[in-house]
């Protein structure tokens, strides 16, 4: 699943217009990059919620075909849900095995991971250093597993992989999933990872034209 829906209200006024996934970096949109690496991975079947602007999104990237995937969308454009709801909506078109979660605003090099889950963990969070603009990280990683910290030393990526029972309990409608994060790491049932590549929060104007000037400069 990509996360999609989100207004992007920190890049204005770039979100005015488009939705904040199909903003480029590097001349290719942010969605599709994750597109072709999920492509790359193997996988074929893709939940993209959809949000603000949401047409765009589906203009887009229509069924996948072109992209090699088959493409569903759950639609949130009457009332955006977060990350949590919004994952919560989707689970029917998820099926019963874990599947991966990626947010759409982030620009990366990695790999979609293939993480198998063991059977004492509900998920599994791609962990990255937190970056210097971030008063403080999400969580620490130790021995394999995610855990709450007083002073956390890396920041969740973006990239996620549940257990459809991650999500037991819950009820429809709005809400974050970082709640959910902090019970499992405080239960150990969260393992983790860390990447140290390229990846970047795609989160105001001025990191994305950072990001382009990086990437400019790398040419």
């Amino acid at each position: 699943m990509i996360l999609a829906a989100g207004r992007g209200e920190r890049l204005r006024p770039i979100t005015d217009e488009i939705p904040k996934s199909l903003v480029e970096v590097g001349g290719q949109s942010l969605l599709e990059r994750h597109l072709d690496h999920l492509r790359a991975a193997d996988i074929r079947e893709v939940v993209i919620n959809l949000g603000w602007l949401g047409d765009k999104i589906v203009e887009r990237v229509g069924s996948g075909e072109r992209y090699g995937l088959e493409v569903v969308y759950s639609d949130e454009r009457g009332d955006v849900l977060e990350t949590g709801g919004g994952i919560f909506k989707a689970l029917p078109l998820l099926g019963d095995d874990p599947f991966v979660v990626i947010n759409a605003d982030i620009y990366t090099e990695m790999p979609v991971p293939a993480v198998t889950l063991r059977d004492e963990h509900q998920a599994h969070l791609v962990l990255v250093p937190t970056p210097s603009y971030s008063e403080h990280g999400d969580f620490d990683l130790v021995h394999g597993l995610v855990r709450n910290g007083d002073a956390p030393a890396y920041t969740c990526s973006g990239i996620c992989v549940y257990r459809p029972e991650f999500f037991h309990g819950c009820e429809a409608g709005r809400f974050s999933v970082a709640p959910l994060w902090r019970a499992a790491a405080d239960r150990g049932e969260m393992s983790g990872s860390l990447y140290d590549g390229p990846w970047a929060d795609i989160g105001t104007p001025e990191r994305l034209e950072s990001l382009q000037h990086v990437l400019w400069e790398g040419l």
